[in-house]
This record gives C-alpha cells, structure tokens and sequence, in this order.
C-alpha cells in the first residue's frame, strides 16, 4: 500500500508541478501581477514539452535500472546513470532558457533585493541543518538524509545492514563549508546575471545566451573548480554509498524497489499518455 501510495503521490505532484514551480518562482522574486500571467504560460508550456518528450524517456531510465538490481550492478553502471540523468537535467535547464530570460529581463531592483534575501535564507538553513555540531554530527546528519531515501526505497534495513551503510556513507569526504562557498557562488553568478540584465538593459534575445552559458559552465563546475579533487571524491563516495546499499539489500528489499520502480514506470506511462 505505501508504494501504492507514494505512485500516486507521483501522478498527482507531477499534475501539479506547474503551479508548485510557479509558486516557487513566486516565492524568490515576488512576482507582480504583470509577470504572474507570463510565468504561468511559459511554464505550461515547459511542461507540456516535457510530458510530449521527457517521460518516455525517464520510463527507460527506470527500466534500465530494474535490469541493473536484478543482475550484478557495478560502479560503471551508476556512473552511466549519474552521467544520464546529469545530461537531462542540463537539457531541461537549457530548454528553459528563454523563458527564464524572458523572467530575467522584467525583474524590478526590489525583486533582485527579494531574491538576494531569500539566498541569505537558504544559506543560513544549510548552515543550521548540515553544520551543526562536530564532524561526527554532520556526518550522522548525512548519514540520515540519505538513509530516508535509501528507505523510500528499499524499505527497513536490519542494523547490521544500517552500520554497513553507515560504515560507507562516512567515507565519503565531508566539508560542508566547500559546499556552502559553492552555494554562495552560484548565487552570486544568478545575481550577477540579473543585475547586468537590468543595468544594460538587455533584451531577451541578448540574455539567452547569458543564461545558458550560466547553466553551461553550473554543470561543468567539476572541471573547472579548484577543489575538484574534492568534488570528484564525493561522487565516487556517493556512487560506492549507493552500490553498497544494493550489495547488501535483501531479495525482499530489492522486490520492494523494483516494484517502487514499475509503479513510477506506469505513472510516467500514463502522464505521457495523457499529452498525447
């Protein structure tokens, strides 16, 4: 029933992922009354092309990976998966360029100075929630994130099986401050981009490239960063966390994610169904 559910949760979340990003959108730049029926268009029309042409797409991917739990899945094989979901994640970000120039060239200076705060407040959350306390602390609040979606998943875990998990999970380097400076970055480049935006006075067609080039040089960070050892290190940390899991998941664990899995395969199904 709790698989069941949470399909469900899917189907309706995805339903409603227009007005949840609208919200969201909302929620960072205060939108004015002009901008609000702009938005609202520009994002069903992303979604639309994301129902006609994604979610086909993701059906394979989840395939894929019930083929993978049920054979003998190796480190190659996740990074393939990370490496593909990374390349859709740019596709989408880059299909939304316009749209996203089209929001940028109509920001007020208020609406930069609201989005500037809700920045600071984000900070400050990562600061409260993933650097509190030693390093035993960070790395056992870590260790619990990724434990509830390890769970979502697979179901209950047996404490040998937790402290093996554990065991991987803080292997990983921990440094969360490299992470909050890599926070702080990628807002100051939106915020940089925006204020040039409205000083110049950009047109759409002058701040697409700009944006894309912002998502562009987001994903190619790795190569580009002086702690890419780091970086680097906690992707193979993260992959060998998740390998772990499956190494040691019970057939009935591995039952319960594959059927996790076909039920999300369904709902795509449908919701791409539904487009057409």
């Amino acid at each position: 029933m709790t698989v069941l559910a949470a399909c469900s949760s899917l189907r309706l979340a995805y339903n409603n992922g227009d007005t949840l990003l609208y919200w969201w959108l909302d929620g960072y730049v205060d939108l004015t009354s002009d901008q609000k029926g702009v938005v609202q268009k520009e994002i069903d029309k992303l979604f639309s092309w994301h129902r006609k042409t994604q979610l086909n797409d993701y059906v394979q991917i989840l395939q894929t990976g019930q083929k993978q739990l049920a054979g003998n899945l190796t480190a190659a094989d996740l990074q393939a998966d990370y490496d593909d979901i990374k390349g859709r994640t740019q596709k989408l970000l880059l299909k939304a360029a316009p749209e996203l120039a089209g929001l940028a060239t109509s920001l007020e200076p208020d609406q930069i100075d609201t989005l500037e705060k809700k920045f600071a407040s984000n900070l400050d959350d990562f600061r409260k929630k993933n650097m509190k306390g030693d390093k035993e602390a960070q790395q056992k609040f870590r260790y619990k994130k990724s434990m509830e979606q390890f769970e979502l998943w697979f179901g209950k875990f047996s404490t040998e099986q937790e402290e093996q998990i554990r065991k991987a999970s803080d292997a990983r380097p921990l440094d969360n401050e490299i992470w909050l400076n890599e926070r702080k970055r990628r807002q100051n480049a939106i915020l940089t981009l925006v204020r040039k935006v409205r000083q110049e006075k950009l047109s759409k067609e002058a701040t697409i490239p700009l944006i894309n080039t912002l998502i562009k040089d987001s994903f190619n960070r790795l190569e580009n960063s002086e702690h890419k050892q780091f970086f680097e290190a906690s992707e193979q940390g993260s992959l060998q966390l998740i390998l772990t899991v499956v190494k040691i998941a019970t057939p009935e664990q591995k039952a319960h994610a594959q059927k996790r899995m076909q039920g999300w395969i369904n709902d795509f199904r449908s919701l791409a169904a539904e487009a057409r």
